[in-house]
């Protein structure tokens, strides 16, 4: 677009819109006098609205997703491709690009071997959930159920995989909640003094412990697996300590608790490996992954095991139980493996991985020197094109900013044209971190263009 576009060639979809659409974490009152934001069109990093109003998109679709950007016109033609030669056989039958899928996908992920195809992130935790008590059940008497998840970590929106929600208030007003899932403390250093008793040093080895006290806790006998984010995302865009990842795995291990590792936002080359747990030595037993796996071009999401889990549901095969009973109705769309394909030779074609480590460097020493202009950054943090900046009133106290003046710096950044993000209605009182997400094909420029945004807006909220 040109910024030419006449609003009025599309006042009819607006008014549709305002009729009839109920829109995702969105209080519907001020479109009672407003106009709701449609956007139109996207090519690279850019986004047009209704109004031909030009966007730079520092959020990969809002939600962390666009990985190689807009306007791809060879995934919308193997999409197209696929559809006319066989666009749906449910999950019980095999197709062309979800075998090719899964086998590519699996090169990425040494020490895994099968893939489950569903249709959200939320699915795919559900599934993991799922088997983890099919387990129990087949194995343990049905004793080794409870499934640990900890505080921040959000693993989607069904009551299942809220009740696995570390994040309040996305969890309020949704009680009650499924039985067996159980809390362990974050491991974000930066506000390890809120944690009772934690010491100064070696805090990733403390957080990491009191995941074994809770296991100890609850009795090892009865917890089967634990579900952790390897980059937090909405709680705060949250990397882990030296020795926090080590020590989790050797506490699996030791308790025989299967290690899920829910990669929806950090999979398919957002922090600048194929996926968030490589860069940690991490040996899952579960992967789930959703948004980045076809750039948001098509629905898709893969759970993803390893052969020792698989082979718990075929080795007694005459048992009729003795199978993952389960099916996902859209899993058998023949859009999203085809449309992941070609994503991820996008990603490698043009070294989108190498790009993201470059460009994520680059972004972060930006925003650590927006931090020397501006006290209100108390921490910046993150992996390859994944960062945020905590917002502090105080740098010695770590108070939290109040919501609506981080709420203000995103909109002030989309008056200029930018779109960043901000921890939503999650955090009781500490919705108070900027989220950064674009594309894994950004460069410099566009990096300057965002972080010139926030420094703007940072200036004029905090006057």
């Amino acid at each position: 677009m040109d910024g030419t576009f006449n609003e009025n060639d599309i006042s009819h979809v607006v008014d549709a819109d305002k009729a009839h659409i109920w829109h995702h974490l969105s209080q519907h009152k001020p479109y009672e006098t407003t106009d709701p934001r449609i956007i139109v069109e996207g090519r690279g990093m850019k986004v047009w609205d209704q109004k031909g109003k030009e966007h730079l998109d520092a959020v990969s679709g809002g939600v962390w997703t666009v990985n190689v950007g807009y306007g791809r016109e060879s995934i919308a033609n193997a999409v197209r491709d696929q559809l006319i030669k066989l666009n749906y056989f449910a999950g019980s039958a095999g197709s062309i690009p979800g075998a090719l899928f899964a086998e590519r996908l699996i090169e990425k992920m040494p020490g895994m071997s099968r893939v489950y195809y569903c249709n959200s992130g939320s699915e795919a935790n559900e599934k993991a959930f799922k088997m983890v008590r099919q387990i129990s059940h087949a194995k343990f008497g049905g004793k080794k159920y409870k499934i640990l998840y900890r505080d921040r970590d959000y693993h989607g929106t069904t009551i299942g995989a809220l009740s696995a929600g570390g994040q309040d208030e996305r969890n309020a007003q949704y009680g009650p909640f499924a039985p067996g899932f159980v809390r362990v403390p974050h491991c974000l250093e930066y506000r390890a003094f809120e944690q009772d008793g934690a010491p100064v040093e070696n805090y990733g080895l403390w957080a990491a412990d009191q995941i074994e006290a809770t296991i100890l806790r609850e009795g090892p006998e009865t917890v089967g697996a634990l579900c952790l984010e390897p980059v937090t995302a909405g709680g705060g865009v949250i990397t882990p300590p030296d020795g926090y990842w080590e020590r989790v795995q050797e506490i699996c291990a030791k308790y025989e608790v299967l290690l899920h590792i829910d990669e929806v936002v950090c999979g398919i080359g957002r922090t600048g490996t194929w996926f968030g747990y490589q860069h940690y030595g991490v040996k899952p037993d579960m992967v789930t992954m959703a948004k980045g796996v076809a750039s948001g071009y098509a629905a898709i999401a893969c759970l993803v095991t390893t052969e020792d889990v698989f082979d718990k549901f075929k080795d007694k095969a005459e048992d009729p139980l003795n199978y993952f009973r389960d099916i996902s109705t859209f899993g058998g769309c023949t859009a999203g493996p085809a449309a992941a394909l070609e994503n991820m030779r996008i990603i490698e074609d043009e070294n989108l991985l190498d790009n993201t480590t470059r460009m994520g460097a680059y972004m972060f020493d930006k925003l650590s020197e927006l931090a020397d202009r501006h006290p209100v950054i108390g921490q910046v943090r993150g992996k390859g094109l994944f960062l945020g900046a905590e917002l502090v009133s105080d740098r010695e106290s770590r108070q939290p900013v109040p919501e609506k003046q981080a709420q203000a710096v995103v909109a002030d950044c989309m008056a200029q044209g930018v779109i960043i993000g901000v921890t939503n209605r999650s955090l009781p009182g500490k919705n108070n971190t900027l989220c950064f997400s674009p594309a894994l094909i950004a460069g410099t420029d566009d990096i300057d263009h965002i972080v010139s945004a926030v420094d703007g807006a940072l200036g004029r909220v905090f006057a």
